[in-house]
């Protein structure tokens, strides 16, 4: 599945911003989707993954509350809606596909190796 990332910009501290990831094939649905981010310097990390059918979602507690993850499989798109930046959200940020099974209760995708497939990325700077 190929992924392609949109929505990325510059943004005041405290604004919102949307990102969108769409997806190729028609089996978008089979596959958990998942966000990451990787500001300058630092280690790619997780920020949110949501399950098939978008009924559970789970966050970085970074982010807890202030991003919400959501999909649409009818569109084939994961989005990442993201309120009160601040600057310390400044990265580039990754959508990824991961074909995993996980068990009920148990941890889902969180690290790079869980996830299949990434999209190029788009970058978000918030300013102070």
């Amino acid at each position: 599945v190929q992924l392609q990332a949109s929505g990325g910009g510059l943004v005041q501290a405290g604004g919102s911003l949307r990102l969108s990831c769409g997806a190729s094939g028609r089996t978008f649905s089979s596959y958990i989707m998942g966000w990451f981010r990787q500001a300058p310097g630092k280690e790619r990390e997780f920020v949110a993954y949501i399950t098939r059918s978008g009924g559970n979602a789970y966050y970085a507690d970074s982010v807890k509350g202030r991003i919400t993850i959501s999909r649409d499989n009818a569109k084939n798109t994961v989005y990442l809606q993201m309120n009160s930046l601040k600057p310390e959200d400044t990265a580039v940020y990754y959508c990824a596909a991961s074909a995993k099974i996980y068990l009920p209760g148990s941890q889902g995708p969180k690290t790079l190796n869980d996830y299949n497939y990434w999209g190029q990325g788009t970058l978000v700077t918030v300013s102070s």
